[in-house]
């Protein structure tokens, strides 16, 4: 008999990337078989590009009622788990990047393995929640996450590992937006109404942005920004705008832009996976202590939005300045293992769905 082992895909598309090489490398595993779980055929059809060999079992979950099918806007997760319990429960190990299925432990004889794969680097605070508890084992992508998740009493030394950042092996290439070879600034402002530069000064920032010269501009928000906002538009020709797309969750801008302008984002770590120039604004004035800002060590923080000209035309030259810092993060936040991280994900995930449940 086979290892049955499911992985959800409840969430938004940008979390696809934290599970799918997991998923895959468990399907080329002899013995195992892996299917994938989700109510939208758009999530299931991105899945499936990455499977040319079909190896991955594709379950198309019942949807709720919901807006039309979307990769940023799935239906209730909670709703989505109860209409389907029955299909999910018969899953003796269940994989998942979202704490809404710790739900399912509340159901009376409910009794499938979770398993956690956290999606963040363990920056912000918001990335501890009770529900972390209730998983079985939590994967998480650096010791810094892992300790936090251990202080905070939300697992034990045995139910949390460091398992990489699997999402790198799914990086796009790096390619060219634009006709000329201006260097590229990638603006990437956060979702969280307290720290993103954008809700409060985005007229600002994008003046700024529309009076750059000698660069070209990717504006791409967090994906939960642009669920929240009403779409960003500028006629510049060198500025060009995605507020959802498979290339705003896929690395195909952080691979290919020369400097980063962010707030809070653990997305900059997707950046650093080669170390370049970074600008992060402080345009509120916060005093910069906590972890929320433990990036801005990283590279030029300005409190001005008509600051920026200035910080780009020194940023190369401030870099080698900053270089150690940057690795040095990556290296406390991602685990940059030779080991493949699908690899080691895919081997904690066996271990421990084909455990005895009382080892």
């Amino acid at each position: 008999m086979p290892i049955d082992i499911a992985f959800l895909a409840i969430a938004e598309a940008q979390q696809l990337y934290h599970w799918l090489p997991a998923a895959l490398e468990l399907a080329r595993r002899p013995d195992v078989r892996v299917s994938i779980l989700s109510p939208s055929d758009m999530i299931l059809a991105l899945v499936t590009s990455y499977d040319p060999e079909g190896r991955l079992n594709i379950v198309r979950l019942t949807r709720p009622p919901s807006r039309p099918d979307s990769l940023f806007r799935q239906p209730s997760r909670l709703a989505t788990l109860l209409l389907n319990l029955s299909t999910i429960a018969r899953f003796p190990t269940l994989v998942t990047t979202e704490i809404s299925s710790a739900w399912l432990r509340r159901i009376p004889g409910f009794h499938s393995r979770l398993i956690l794969i956290k999606h963040g680097a363990g920056d912000r605070e918001g990335g501890y929640k009770k529900r972390h508890a209730d998983f079985d084992l939590t994967l998480v992508a650096g010791e810094k996450d892992r300790r936090r998740m251990i202080e905070r009493g939300l697992c034990t030394a045995e139910t949390v590992a460091v398992g990489g950042y699997p999402k790198f092996e799914l990086k796009a290439a790096r390619q060219r937006f634009f006709p000329d070879d201006k260097p590229l600034l990638l603006y990437n402002p956060h979702f969280d109404p307290a720290l993103s530069s954008w809700i409060k000064h985005g007229p600002d920032v994008l003046a700024a942005l529309e009076s750059l010269t000698g660069w070209n501009v990717i504006i791409a928000p967090h994906t939960k920004l642009a669920r929240k906002v009403p779409a960003i538009t500028s006629s510049a020709p060198h500025i060009r705008i995605d507020m959802g797309s498979r290339r705003s969750i896929d690395m195909s801008y952080t691979m290919s832009a020369d400097v980063y302008l962010g707030d809070v984002s653990s997305q900059v770590y997707e950046f650093l996976i080669e170390p370049r120039p970074c600008i992060f604004l402080n345009l509120d004035r916060h005093d910069g202590s906590g972890d929320a800002f433990a990036h801005w060590k990283l590279g030029q923080v300005i409190e001005r939005a008509d600051a920026l000209p200035a910080a780009l035309a020194r940023a190369n030259d401030l870099q080698p300045g900053y270089v150690a810092a940057q690795k040095a993060a990556m290296q406390q936040s991602i685990d940059l293992s030779p080991v493949p991280a699908s690899q080691r994900q895919a081997d904690l995930i066996l271990n421990f769905a084909t455990a005895p449940k009382d080892s």
